[in-house]
């Protein structure tokens, strides 16, 4: 039996109109590799931010290697060996990986105020040699690849007499090589004693790594149980209260004489973009799949204008051209970025600003801006899309993932977009908005729109496509009817070069 080294006993955690965390129970055992799952809004990052010191519980107790413990911030957390890796990397990309690994701590020479690289690059070294990590000291980690970066993250971590390591949706940006490779450095510091908490909504990689599940709901505690005895539909079941059935699609529902509305020939980018040609007819999903750096993200955005680019595109059969998003949003086609936070949303304004943006031109021909129009507009499509949200006032960062997304679709939607491009739609939502989305665009090409989605999820792309195109570094190498389509013939032309 395992000793206990965390316990959190009936954490409660209220903010204004929020009732976050309600009497939240959660332990971790020394060595043990405990997942903690839920849907967006469930409470796991409230739970983690609390533990972690980053806001004070309201109620509770946490009792930490058999002592209470209240940490005042997160380098109070730090020191007593309670670490996270967030979702959202936070390194210094100018600087060198042993820079970034003892900021803060960092070697000087005897006379104490002048930095000691050497010793430094040697006291990185040697760390990496005890995770079994292949990584330069000196090099930038502008340089690294994001599972690298997520490598320099743990090691950093773990340089802290490391305890307990939290890991929020880990795997959500990495190849399944390197998926692989923080597997083996989980399992390696799981032997060493290292307790982790893994927050994903990668259901099945939870099966895999994870020694016990908890799941939040609401933020309530809904249970804990070994992942062994636990299957996938009932964890979503414990998740959502309701069973989601995920099964591909056998048969296109696109007419035959459907219209083509987009007609791209020989689009060519850099090296990621050669050649490219397909078509998107009226009321079609077509699915991009590819492995990363295969060049579909970077496709969709020469065909958005976003990148320079050359070659032929037609709209509805008439030849265009799209020099920048402008130009494509005026013909008809929103893209919805893979980082919405990014280039989705401005997420320090309302829903409502930001459900509008797109369309003032058309819906504010003066100078003033009509603030009830808007609102009502703003209005009928967040309840249309179902979007959770207090207000439309509501700032959009402090909505879930899931509700981010709704938020961008309902910008194109409002602009009355008919082409709309989803590059990775349900990255980093959980299971039940991930059913919404589904839903919403079935809804959308029942509607007449037209979809093209990227997706790095195979059973995503088997589910939701029509057609299935597949790229291989910068290369379309074959186009899929759904009927034919299987993950084999995916990955066979997902790896087919030259």
């Amino acid at each position: 039996m395992r000793n206990v080294i965390l316990s959190m006993k009936a954490i409660d955690k209220r903010f204004a109109g929020v009732h976050a965390l309600k009497g939240v129970d959660f332990e971790l055992c020394e060595g043990e590799i405990h997942a903690l799952v839920g849907e967006n809004g469930a409470g796991k990052s409230t739970l983690m931010k609390a533990l972690t010191g980053i806001f004070p519980k309201d109620s509770g107790e946490i009792h930490y290697l058999g002592k209470l413990f209240n940490p005042q911030g997160p380098k109070e957390a730090l020191d007593a060996g309670i670490a996270i890796v967030h979702q959202e990397l936070n390194m210094m990309e100018h600087l060198t990986v042993a820079q970034n690994l003892f900021i803060g701590r960092e070697a000087t020479k005897r006379n104490g105020w002048l930095l000691d690289e050497k010793e430094q690059n040697k006291r990185a070294s040697e760390l990496f040699e005890k995770l079994n990590m292949h990584i330069d000291p000196q090099e930038k980690v502008s340089n690294l690849t994001v599972g690298k970066q997520q490598m320099v993250e743990i090691a950093k971590a773990v340089s802290h007499n490391l305890k307990v390591l939290i890991l929020d949706e880990p795997t959500a940006a990495l190849t399944d090589r390197e998926i692989n490779d923080l597997f083996i450095i989980m399992k390696d510091l799981a032997q060493k004693g290292v307790g982790m908490i893994y927050i994903s909504h990668r259901l099945d990689e939870i099966g895999v790594i994870t020694d016990r599940v908890t799941v939040l709901r609401d933020g309530e505690y809904v249970g804990t149980k070994e992942t062994k005895d636990l299957s996938k539909d009932e964890m979503i079941n414990m998740m959502v209260g309701r069973v989601i059935y995920e099964k591909p699609k056998t048969k296109s529902t696109v007419p035959p004489d459907a219209p083509v509305v987009l007609k791209i020939e020989n689009l060519n980018a850099g090296k990621l973009v050669q050649n490219i040609s397909f078509e998107l007819r009226k009321g079609e999903i077509l699915g991009f799949a590819g492995l990363m750096g295969a060049g579909r993200t970077e496709t969709m955005r020469a065909l958005f204008g976003a990148d320079r680019a050359s070659g032929n595109i037609f709209i509805n059969g008439t030849k265009t051209l799209i020099e920048n998003p402008q130009d494509a949003v005026r013909n008809g086609i929103g893209y919805l970025s893979e980082d919405r936070k990014r280039f989705g949303l401005a997420i320090k304004l309302s829903v409502q600003e930001n459900a509008v943006m797109a369309s003032y031109d058309d819906l504010c021909p003066s100078l003033f801006l009509p603030r009830a129009k808007l609102v009502k507009i703003a209005g009928e499509y967040v309840e249309k899309l179902n979007v959770k949200t207090p207000s439309l006032d509501q700032f959009v960062r402090n909505l879930s993932g899931g509700n981010q997304q709704k938020v961008v679709i309902a910008k194109w939607l409002i602009k009355n977009c008919s082409v709309l491009i989803f590059d990775e739609p349900t990255r980093g939502i959980d299971v039940g908005a991930k059913s919404e989305i589904y839903h919403l665009m079935n809804d959308l090409v029942k509607e007449g729109k037209s979809i093209i989605m990227i997706s790095s999820e195979l059973n995503e792309i088997l589910r939701m496509s029509d057609r299935i195109a597949v790229m291989c570094e910068g290369k379309l190498t074959g186009i899929l009817n759904i009927e034919e389509a299987t993950q084999e013939r995916i990955m066979a032309l997902a790896t087919q070069r030259g």
